[in-house]
């Protein structure tokens, strides 16, 4: 296989954080999806990766000649508690590329066999979940959220035993790194403070290079994670997007979302909604989400302190913890302001406001407040609040049909109205400039999970990747007003979102 320009600066630099491993050989490679705009995107020759060369690659029976794949190490808190060793334990990091803009960007296998940290696993990995995790990285990325994506997925010709025996893949994952939180976790629980170091020298050259050499660079390197968690867990809730598993080892330290595996989006609003099987006690609600961004950051932070202040020098070890929890305290900020800017794009409301006025931020949570009370849609709703901007007042029928009381709706709507002819005074744009910029921040199609099940089910179960090729094409245009995309933006009947659970995919 011919090289793909490869620059591996983790494994060269980093000598003693991951396992070199070769991924394991399979039956009969098939390539299931081949993301050719991504690997145009990253410099690779799309035509070249289609058919059984593509297939024995990305299935890994072949490698670039370039490669050196690698198990990275890191530890990780698994809702609540920490388990000092994780790892790559079905992953292989093969090799990064400098894209066609100029980003470093890893190349990643998942479910490419053993590794020693599979913990006793097989290291291998289903076609479901992996198509799944193309469905929801494109829909995230055509969302305009910062994700990791998928480059390819090839089955692999064998059968993985989980509760049934299941065709296998391998996905093939681009991320900007698989840096995390758990990376530091790792070296940090076994005090070695010169890996430790070198993490942090590498990880702030990488995401953030403007840091390098400067004073406090560690306390800056958290500061900058912090404002890109902020942002993130802001655009997830803003589009009903739960994770699902937001362990410290799934937080990227890139400000990426990593790890499809248990999440879903949200139908009807509901802040306690829960989709995991495996969240019992509802740790990773939607609700909670960014409290355990926060809890997560904490964990970081804890991690820098030794490389912040000498052990025995206590002055300094007070300045350090100081200076960290100055900033996981004002994340709750960062994210609130973040989520605010978001919300007032749904709303449609666009001339400059104080950050600090209340009122915007009453109607976002008055406007939640009545999608919960009535089990409202969550993205049919502020959809429809953005078609009905186009058109005058009392033409908001779609939107009203949702409710089941309109009443509490028309008072609502009259505030929101009151506040956009504000907007247009303040110089906002007229309503039907808004109603379009409003439809570029509430999607119309997202992945609903009836249609992502029905999808993997006939991968998996029929070898018909029909379905799984028609959902994809429709959340990749998540904006548009197309009668062709109506059948994805429907929701599910009740009794099908009713005890709805996804899983883990391992």
């Amino acid at each position: 296989m011919h090289s793909f320009g490869f620059d591996n600066t983790y494994a060269r630099d980093l000598p003693g954080f991951y396992a070199a491993v070769q991924p394991a050989a399979v039956p009969a490679p098939r390539l299931l999806f081949l993301n050719e705009p991504l690997a145009i995107e990253l410099g690779l020759d799309a035509a070249a990766l289609r058919g059984a060369d593509g297939a024995a690659l990305f299935a890994g029976n072949v490698l670039p000649e370039d490669a050196q794949p690698i198990a990275q190490a890191y530890a990780g808190h698994q809702f609540g508690g920490f388990s000092p060793q994780l790892g790559d334990g079905r992953a292989l990091l093969i090799g990064e590329v400098i894209d066609r803009a100029g980003r470093r960007r890893d190349i990643a296998f998942k479910g490419s066999g053993r590794t020693p940290f599979s913990r006793g696993g097989d290291g291998k990995a289903a076609i479901g979940p992996m198509l799944r995790e193309v469905l929801i990285g494109e829909a995230m990325h055509a969302l305009r959220i910062p994700t990791t994506r998928a480059l390819a997925v090839a089955a692999t010709g064998e059968t993985v035993l989980r509760e049934v025996a299941l065709p296998g893949a391998v996905l093939t994952r681009v991320a900007a790194s698989h840096l995390r939180v758990g990376t530091f976790q790792f070296f940090a629980a076994r005090g070695d403070l010169d890996k430790l170091r070198q993490l942090a020298d590498y990880t702030i050259a990488r995401h953030d290079p403007a840091l390098t050499g400067t004073p406090q660079q560690e306390l800056g390197l958290l500061r900058a994670v912090a404002e890109r968690q902020a942002k993130l867990i802001a655009q997830w809730m803003n589009v009903g997007f739960i994770h699902g598993v937001m362990n410290t080892d799934n937080m990227a330290l890139s400000g990426e979302t990593i790890d499809y595996g248990p999440c879903a989006f949200m139908e009807a609003y509901d802040p306690g909604t829960v989709f995991s099987s495996i969240d019992h006690g509802g740790r990773y609600a939607y609700a909670n989400q960014p409290l355990i961004a926060r809890w997560n950051l904490a964990r970081f932070a804890e991690t820098l302190l030794p490389l912040m202040a000498s052990e025995d020098d206590e002055a300094a070890i007070q300045q350090a913890v100081a200076g960290a929890m100055e900033v996981i305290d004002a994340f709750p900020g960062l994210y609130a302001a973040a989520l605010l800017q978001g919300q007032r794009a749904k709303l449609g409301l666009f001339a400059p406001a104080a950050a600090d006025d209340p009122a915007d931020a009453a109607l976002a949570d008055d406007w939640l407040t009545l999608l919960h009370a009535q089990s409202v849609d969550f993205t049919l709703a502020w959809r429809h609040l953005a078609d009905g901007a186009a058109v005058a007042a009392g033409h908001e029928a779609p939107l009203q049909a949702l409710f089941a009381d309109t009443a509490p709706l028309r008072a609502w709507l009259a505030r929101w109205r009151e506040r956009c002819a504000l907007d247009e005074v303040a110089g906002g744009p007229p309503a039907g400039e808004r109603a379009a910029r409003m439809r570029q921040a509430s999607p119309l199609v997202i992945p609903r999970n009836h249609r992502v099940e029905e999808a993997l089910n006939a991968a998996m179960h029929g070898d018909d990747l029909a379905p799984f090729e028609r959902l994809l094409a429709a959340v990749r245009r998540p904006f548009d007003d197309d009668p062709a995309l109506a059948p994805y933006a429907e929701p599910a009947l009740p009794e099908v979102t009713a005890g709805f659970q996804t899983f883990c995919g391992t």
